[in-house]
């Protein structure tokens, strides 16, 4: 197993650098769907104990990342689109009635930061950094829930996130249209700049439903990452 390993930020537990390692590399798909992990192998990669590996494995299992089968091991569970299309229902709700909050009234030191944002993503995109670009795009939409005060919602949606952001990134690997992603983000920003709800909540229907239309194509080409 090669694992993709990036330096802890300042402060970091080793229990926190460990799950997000082993979550990134789950997430960006270098830990494929259905493959068997071991809490020895990724103690000796990281050179830590098995005690935060096996915190991990706990934790990414309630998230529903990792499946543990007796006498077997535990292995990477495989894509489950019901819970895709969950995922995505919640998310489009949500975000339209954020945004409703938004076109009314926001800090225009955020929307500096939601610019600053959309010209990262076009950096990553034009170096191909997928998993980069995807943390992008959330901090893009966590930023919108932090200027309405629905920093704690924004949490609800990371806790139920985790397999939809698999299918995202796998739509990125697939050669999604990178540049239509990031028009769309500069439609929203637009639309909370100048108070233009219909816009708004167009947009961001169309940006949060195309994953669906996308998700059938999918799993014909990547059939072995998702569960039957």
């Amino acid at each position: 197993m090669e694992l993709e390993i990036i330096k802890p930020k300042d402060g970091t537990s080793v229990g926190d650098y460990v799950y997000e390692i082993i979550k990134r590399n789950i997430i960006n798909l270098n830990m494929a769907p259905g493959s068997r992990v071991s809490e020895k192998e990724i103690s000796d990669i990281l050179n830590v104990s098995r005690t935060p590996v096996r915190e991990a494995f706990i934790k990414l299992g309630k998230e529903g990342l990792l499946y543990a089968l007796p006498q077997r091991g535990t292995y990477i569970s495989y894509i489950d689109l019901s819970i895709v299309e969950d995922a995505r229902f919640i998310r489009e709700s949500i975000e339209k009635s954020v945004l409703k909050i938004a076109v009314e009234s926001f800090p225009e030191e955020l929307l500096n930061v939601l610019q600053d944002n959309i010209n990262k993503q076009q950096r990553l995109v034009e170096q191909k950094l997928f998993y980069e670009f995807l943390m992008t795009d959330d901090k893009f939409h966590k930023t919108i829930f932090a200027g309405c005060n629905k920093e704690r919602t924004w949490s609800f949606i990371e806790h139920i996130n985790a397999e939809y952001k698999r299918v995202r990134m796998l739509s990125f690997i697939a050669d999604t249209n990178w540049k239509t992603v990031i028009e769309q983000h500069k439609q929203i920003m637009e639309s909370i700049r100048n108070h233009e709800d219909q816009t708004a909540q167009d947009v961001i229907s169309n940006h949060i439903t195309k994953l669906k239309f996308e998700q059938v194509e999918l799993k014909k080409k990547y059939p072995q990452y998702f569960k039957e």
